[in-house]
């Protein structure tokens, strides 16, 4: 098992055994549970897919032959026989993760927090911090123009196509537009204190998105020396 989902708490800083502070992200990693293994004779690849987060049952209201009836709604008739093959509770987040030997688990097996060791490098994948609607100063670092009185070009685009050449504007241009909310992965960071009886984490340095987001804890695909 190369990882496990898992939610993003917040940064605090870690006073090492030397005396120097370190800023560290607190993650709550798993436990998760197995749903289904994917074996290379059947699906063709070798994959877990594993669950995270208890979903609780949902239902709403409907009128039928005028009385009012509670309908279940969630999970969906297809995810719950999903979970009741694999005999684990309804699970709100589900992820494949591949890998090259699928017998060390069964279905229905808890991954807990201990696959991991300390001083570990890890790769932490989430969603960052959705911003909406920006200029091209946020979105893009532009310089912007001069701050004096009457210039009138401030923060704004400028020129951004050619005069006869090629009349239009090319694909990919850097321009104001949506920022934000983007998968992102940062990579080898180090695991600097673990605790397997409150599944927490503690890795040094910062990971994308918000606090309370869900992110995805692997092993480092690519240790740095």
């Amino acid at each position: 098992m190369r990882g496990l989902l898992g939610k993003k708490i917040g940064m605090t800083t870690y006073f090492a055994e030397n005396g120097s502070a370190v800023p560290v992200t607190v993650v709550e990693v798993g436990p998760c549970s197995i749903i289904q293994i994917k074996t290379t004779e059947k699906e063709g690849y070798n994959a877990f897919q594993i669950g995270y987060e208890a979903l609780k049952p949902k239902f709403k209201t409907v009128f039928r032959n005028n009385k009012k009836v509670k309908k279940h709604v969630r999970p969906v008739k297809p995810m719950e026989g999903h979970f009741k093959k694999a005999e684990v509770q309804p699970l709100r987040h589900i992820l494949e993760i591949k890998t090259t030997d699928t017998t060390k688990y069964n279905v229905g097996d808890e991954v807990k927090i201990d696959i991991f060791n300390v001083d570990e490098k890890v790769d932490v994948s989430g969603i960052t911090k959705g911003r909406g609607f920006t200029g091209g100063v946020k979105r893009w670092g532009w310089g912007g123009g001069r701050a004096s009185h009457g210039s009138m070009f401030h923060r704004r685009v400028g020129s951004v196509g050619q005069s006869s050449s090629a009349s239009k504007i090319f694909k990919n241009k850097k321009m104001p537009g949506h920022y934000g909310a983007a998968k992102r992965t940062v990579q080898n960071l180090t695991v600097i204190k673990i605790d397997p009886e409150k599944n927490v984490m503690l890795i040094k340095g910062s990971i994308p998105g918000a606090n309370g987001n869900v992110i995805l804890v692997k092993k480092a695909a690519k240790v740095s020396k």
